[in-house]
């Protein structure tokens, strides 16, 4: 699992200036494919969200658990400047960067360290229920992995819905990015989440739980037993999630 990013977190950040939350994910990834015999099955995410006058920061780390321990970790931070008071444009810098391992197989490996730079175009409807951000970043790799360090890019959508008067929100991103030892040279990456969130329920006001599920679709990014990502893989997950 790469990243979660959670328009709910980004729309309570710019309404409150701060948001942040805990999510606890079962992935079905063994179960519904024999060549992710291994894959972790319990990934636990933190995410934090604040704006400021000057833009926004934005961080989540992933851990991925077997039975017995902590298989690996996946880390992103994120910053973004806005280009004028009033304009939807921003200069978004971003770092990744992780490690993570197969169990019973050779397969074990560090997510390359990258630094992404480019512009970023966010848009929210006016009672911040629907949000949308683009954004078209240089991606450079860094030495590491076993590779040299090397230019990309990658493209990035960022989506959230939030309807039936707060009970539900759709949100969820897209990745494409260039990485010259993939099938194509492209890897996609989209994680679509859906929600029910609690706290609208009458007398559950101060219960900020939200149950819902995330949809992993991707393609030449996920490592089967084989140490190989080449293929296309759509791995659902039960989840919850507790917002501060």
């Amino acid at each position: 699992m790469k990243r979660i990013y959670l328009i709910v977190a980004a729309m309570l950040a710019m309404m409150q200036g701060l948001a942040q939350n805990v999510q606890l994910h079962y992935d079905f990834g063994n179960a519904f494919y024999d060549d992710l015999k291994g894959r972790p099955q319990v990934t636990t995410t933190v995410e934090m969200f604040k704006a400021d006058k000057w833009g926004s920061t934005f961080f989540f780390t992933d851990i991925d658990y077997y039975g017995d321990g902590a298989a690996g970790a996946y880390w992103e931070f994120a910053r973004e400047f806005r280009l004028g008071k009033q304009s939807r444009w921003a200069a978004h810098i971003e770092y990744d960067g992780g490690l993570t391992s197969i169990k019973n197989t050779t397969v074990a490996s560090r997510f390359q360290h990258a630094l992404l730079v480019g512009p970023a175009w966010n848009w929210a409807s006016a009672d911040f229920s629907k949000t949308f951000s683009l954004q078209a970043m240089y991606k450079q790799y860094f030495n590491g992995q076993g590779r040299k360090g090397f230019p990309g890019f990658q493209l990035t959508a960022v989506w959230g819905n939030t309807f039936a008067k707060g009970l539900c929100t759709f949100s969820g991103f897209l990745d494409l990015w260039y990485d010259k030892d993939a099938k194509g040279k492209l890897i996609f990456l989209s994680e679509p989440q859906f929600w029910f969130n609690l706290n609208v329920i009458k007398g559950w006001d101060k219960v900020n739980l939200s149950l819902g599920t995330e949809l992993e679709l991707s393609c030449n990014f996920v490592y089967d037993k084989e140490g190989k990502n080449d293929k296309f893989y759509a791995v659902p997950t039960l989840a919850a999630k507790w917002t501060f």
